[in-house]
């Protein structure tokens, strides 16, 4: 009886336990090669508005809004040899910049991390897909959108 008690007492001390801390519900993001990354002291929603926001202004087409992804996409009109000679011709569609905008995080910290894309006959069955590094003026995109979403946050 008394071991059953000692069972029954365990039992209710450890459902009364902390399941240790909770978290936010936020994915894990990683900076895979290539790709580009900061931290902004706004949150994950604060970042996805502003980065709608500056889409809408710029013309730019957003393509995915998520909660934790805006992915935005700039279509290259005019023909560029360069372009052509390193990843082939656009012939049967158009040639796109894809930049995927992931992000993470808390009320005045995220984590943000960039991956940009060209696509060759971009939307058709013919779509071609190569990761492109980034640079230094991809990062000052991602450095005014830090700027722009930190400018409109609460955060001290």
């Amino acid at each position: 009886m008394r071991i059953l008690a000692l069972v029954a007492l365990t039992v209710a001390l450890a459902a009364c336990q902390s399941g240790g801390p909770r978290g936010s519900n936020q994915p894990v993001l990683r900076a895979e090669a290539g790709s580009q990354s900061i931290t902004v002291s706004a949150s994950p929603e604060q970042v996805r508005q502003t980065l709608k926001a500056s889409a809408a202004e710029k013309g730019t087409l957003v393509i995915q809004d998520d909660p934790n992804m805006v992915i935005i996409e700039n279509v290259l009109r005019r023909k560029n040899p360069v372009l052509d000679e390193e990843f082939g011709p656009s012939n049967n569609g158009d040639r796109v910049i894809r930049v995927r905008v992931r992000f993470s995080g808390s009320q005045c910290n995220t984590f943000v991390v960039q991956d940009l894309a060209l696509l060759n006959n971009a939307h058709t069955a013919l779509e071609q897909s190569y990761q492109l590094p980034g640079d230094p003026n991809t990062m000052q995109s991602l450095i005014g959108l830090k700027k722009r979403a930190e400018s409109q946050a609460q955060c001290i």
